[in-house]
């Protein structure tokens, strides 16, 4: 069985939280439940969580605006719940850092199997990259893959989302070479972005802006019609 996780829903929809609940439960997963803000952040307050499941139409404060909160503090990974087809919401939830989304109505068994993807991403074991805690330098900064942790030349750590980290460490195991996008949605892991094109440009977008608000020179390349290019070289210790 999948290891045990904290999953909080997020939903004023009764019903799903129930229904989802009990699923989860059934799986091996921790589970609690909130209607709104207020709630979702009573619930944080008092344990650890290690993914939340964030419905975009919240009464009060929308699931967007608690995804932009939430992102401020904590890279806890968030699955967003959005109407189904809407392309919008599902862009703006991923530009604020929501990890994936998901369409209303789902399978329960569609929203297990994200929930996995995402918290695999989360908790590598037993690979080469987790045994050796790799240090990967480039530029002056450094990805600890052990610890998960981005640092700029200066030392200060650089929060990331799981996409994010994702996204970098496949730039940096491929530096100096075109990676198209299916390429780099299938290296990140990423393949619940498959089918919705601009998922991947706003995960590099994000991530070209954290590096670019600390001074850095340009680290990843557009290449028209092909896909992108990490610039840096790349040492491994």
């Amino acid at each position: 069985m999948f290891p045990e996780g904290h999953i909080l829903i997020v939903d004023d929809d009764a019903e799903i939280r129930r229904l989802a609940g009990k699923f989860l439960r059934e799986h091996g997963h921790k589970v609690t439940a909130a209607q709104d803000a207020r709630e979702m952040r009573d619930a944080m307050g008092t344990g650890a969580v290690d993914l939340i499941i964030l419905d975009i139409m919240l009464p009060g404060v929308s699931g967007l605006d608690l995804c932009r909160d939430i992102r401020r503090t904590s890279n806890v990974p968030i699955i967003m719940l959005t109407a189904r087809g809407s392309d919008v919401d599902r862009i703006v939830g991923l530009e604020l850092g929501a990890d994936d989304y998901l369409a209303k109505p789902f399978n329960p068994r569609e929203l297990l199997a994200r929930i996995h993807a995402v918290l695999r991403r989360m908790r590598p074991s037993g690979g080469a990259e987790a045994s050796a805690g790799t240090l990967l330098a480039f530029s002056g900064w450094g990805l600890d893959t052990r610890r998960r942790e981005l640092t700029n030349p200066e030392g200060v750590v650089v929060d990331l989302s799981t996409g994010e980290y994702d996204l970098l460490l496949t730039f940096l195991d491929h530096p100096q070479r075109v990676l198209t996008r299916d390429q780099l949605m299938d290296a990140a892991k990423n393949r619940t972005a498959t089918g919705f094109d601009r998922a991947i440009d706003i995960q590099v977008s994000r991530l070209r802006k954290k590096l670019e608000s600390h001074g850095a020179p340009e680290m990843v390349k557009t290449v028209r019609g092909a896909g992108y290019f990490f610039v840096p070289q790349v040492e491994r210790s």
